[in-house]
This record gives C-alpha cells, structure tokens and sequence, in this order.
C-alpha cells in the first residue's frame, strides 16, 4: 500500500480550495491514475486529489448507481476533473457517511437527494450527469466538498458535532502526524 499518501483528519491540506486544472497533461492523466489506484487500495469508492495531498479540482469514483433495495452498484472508475454541481433538489434525505480521511467514524449527514454534475474526463470532454440520486448523488457531493476544503462532519450541527469531537480528537492523534508531512 502507498503508505502515508493518504491524508488524514487534521492535516490542513484537506482544509484548502483547491484550483482548476487548466489543462489535461500528461500529469493530470498519471494523477487520475494514481487516484483510481489509491482508492482501490484503500477499498474506497471515491477519492479527490487533496487527499493524496495534491491541490487540483479532481475526483474519482467507481459508484455507478443505487437499485431499487438501495444498494450500491460499483461500476467502472470516473474521473471527474473541475466537476461544478448545479439543480440541488429540495428534497434531502439523511445518510451516513464515512472518509477515508476520516477512519473508523462514519455519522448521518442530510444532503440533497439529487443533483446535476458537469465535469471534464481525462481526455479533455466536458460531460453531465443528470438527477443523480441517491448514493451517487451522495457521492459527488461528499468528493466535490474535499476540492473545496470541507469534510463530512462540517454538515453536522449542533449536539450530533459535539458528540464527534473526542473521536475526531482520537483519530487525529492517531492518524495525523506531521512528521512525515514534511
């Protein structure tokens, strides 16, 4: 496993906007590569570049959808690179979710059921998803957040977010050093 490329909870990295990639190199392909690679390794279903401690506006996914039991289908990796949400629905639905930049916590999280996703692949071709719903909705929503510095638990308010703090103090002194940052 590529230890210590993952981020974990407390580095400031993961805290950071990260900016467009202005164009799609040799380098932003390798990226996505190492992305699809990384989230393999550590039995994800997504990933985004500030995790593995590089600023770009990308992420990668193997969801393809949720049937009609609810469950997760995996499918095929997707890079999505610059992805800008739009149409979130008013109707939300609570969930939990977990990180892999945040182990062994996951908690329930409101979003909206659905949105719309446009995005540029590896090859430079601008695409949309349309009424992602369910977890893949979830899914891009949870991944476009790390490109812009927020995590899972900053949707969480109040009682439910005072509770996490003594776990998230856990993980931090056990996942998060910085020495090998440097």
């Amino acid at each position: 496993m590529n230890e210590g490329l993952l981020r974990y909870y407390g580095d400031p990295l993961l805290r950071k906007r990260a900016p467009e990639i202005t164009e799609i190199t040799e380098e932003i392909r390798a990226l996505a590569f190492l992305l699809i690679e990384t989230m393999y390794e550590y039995k994800g279903i997504g990933l985004a570049a500030p995790q593995i401690g590089i600023l770009k506006r990308m992420f990668v996914t193997c969801v393809d959808h949720e049937d009609a039991e609810g469950e997760v289908q995996v499918g095929e990796p997707r890079v999505f690179i610059n992805p800008i949400l739009t149409h979130p629905s008013e109707e939300t639905v609570e969930r939990n979710e977990g990180c892999l930049s945040i182990p062994k916590l996951t908690a329930p999280v409101m979003r909206p059921l659905t949105i719309d996703i446009e995005a540029t692949d590896i090859e430079g071709k601008k695409f949309s998803l349309k009424n992602c719903w369910g977890f893949l909705g979830r899914v891009m929503m949870h991944e476009n957040d790390h490109l812009n510095g927020v995590l899972f638990i900053d949707h969480i308010k109040g009682k439910r977010r005072t509770q996490l703090d003594p776990i998230l103090r856990r993980i931090k002194k056990e996942y998060y050093t910085i020495d090998h940052r440097l």
